[in-house]
């Protein structure tokens, strides 16, 4: 039986638990690591963010945010993702159009999330096939609702 989601259902800030890509041949990566950070939000006027990051992420040499090194700027690209744009929820699918991304492939692009369980504490999107070091996997990211005063 498909979900059937309320847009009600997604809105508010989601703080990640996992994301994983898994292979047909049985592989499992964890691509932003075992202890990777991020944010899902989903606003009531139709928009969504997403960014998260590895868990360890290097320090560049110098405060100012336009002069760190080539070396320092592809590590930070490496460690973290982030996009937005306006969403659509029908059924169980939710699509972000994207219009921000740090991954410049995806703007313009319809990024479609398949929603295997929401409830008030735990959000499971599932990706479609994705390219993803060289091989199609599959995305599974794990968002816990953010709660307020607990969560930091």
């Amino acid at each position: 039986m498909e979900l059937v989601i309320a847009p009600a259902d997604l809105i508010g800030t989601w703080k990640l638990a996992s994301i994983e890509m898994r292979y047909s041949d049985g592989d499992v990566r964890y691509p932003w690591g075992t202890h990777a950070s991020g944010h899902l939000v989903y606003s009531p006027d139709g928009y969504m963010s997403m960014a998260l990051a590895t868990g360890e992420r290097q320090l560049f040499a110098t405060e100012d945010i336009l002069a760190g090194s080539l070396e320092e700027q592809a590590q930070a690209a490496r460690s973290y993702v982030s996009y937005g744009g306006p969403y659509e929820l029908h059924g169980n699918e939710v699509t972000h159009h994207v219009k921000a991304s740090l991954f410049p492939n995806w703007v313009g692009q319809a990024q479609l999330r398949y929603i295997e369980m929401v409830d008030d504490q735990q959000l499971i999107l599932r990706s479609a096939p994705i390219l993803a070091n060289g091989k199609q996997g599959t995305g599974y990211m794990i968002w816990h609702k953010y709660a307020p005063g607990i969560d930091s």
